[in-house]
């Protein structure tokens, strides 16, 4: 499936941040987002993804295809780690959740409890629920934040065989994850300010 994004312009708070963003993303194709912080990455993401309508523009493609990784870990720290996932799994229909631990080095962690872990340990967590959800297209806002080095290379390989079987990834970081993948630098693409007229528009 081709994610196809076609001159989108999204709003933050009904303000313009970001506008005339066109770009496709095919099966076995990662795309790299930078800028700089608060430019709207994150609101991008959230519309590309679809959690929030662009002012403009079309995304087409990804209707029920996109499994999206935020900032927050989505996860129930009363629940094991075992129990997180095969919840997740449950939701998307999918059998196994022992790829996705053996992936993201939880094996060992499995019968612990999420809010028992470290920061690092629950974003491995957060992270390996992407693999269980089956979806093609993974959308990933700061995927590294907490990571220590080895676990960096974890996600990265993560991804890696996820393109490997024709999967695709979009993912806004600063960091270089060592995958081959195109670079998308928002900055270019900062919406105009509002105009004195337009004023009202921004509380709409």
């Amino acid at each position: 499936m081709t994610l196809n994004v076609s001159d989108l312009r999204i709003a933050r708070g009904g303000l313009p941040v970001l506008e005339g963003i066109s770009f496709t993303l095919s099966p076995g194709q990662a795309l790299i987002l930078r800028g700089p912080n608060g430019i709207g990455k994150t609101t991008l993401l959230r519309c590309i993804s679809g959690l929030q309508p662009p002012l403009a523009g079309t995304v087409t493609g990804g209707e029920d295809q996109i499994a999206y990784a935020a900032h927050s870990d989505g996860l129930k720290s009363a629940l094991t780690v075992t129990e997180n996932l095969t919840f997740w799994a449950a939701v998307f229909g999918t059998s196994s959740i022992e790829p996705a631990l053996e992936a993201f080095d939880l094996t060992t962690l499995r019968d612990r409890p999420a809010g028992a872990l470290s920061a690092g340990q629950k974003r491995r967590l957060g992270l390996s629920r992407v693999l269980v959800t089956g979806r093609p297209i993974w959308v990933m806002d700061e995927p590294t934040v907490s990571l220590d080095q080895a676990s960096v290379a974890l996600f990265a390989n993560a991804v890696r065989q996820h393109l490997a079987t024709g999967g695709a990834a979009l993912i806004a970081t600063h960091i270089d994850l060592g995958l081959e993948a195109e670079v998308l630098d928002v900055g270019p693409y900062k919406a105009a300010p509002l105009e004195f007229d337009d004023f009202d528009g921004g509380f709409l």
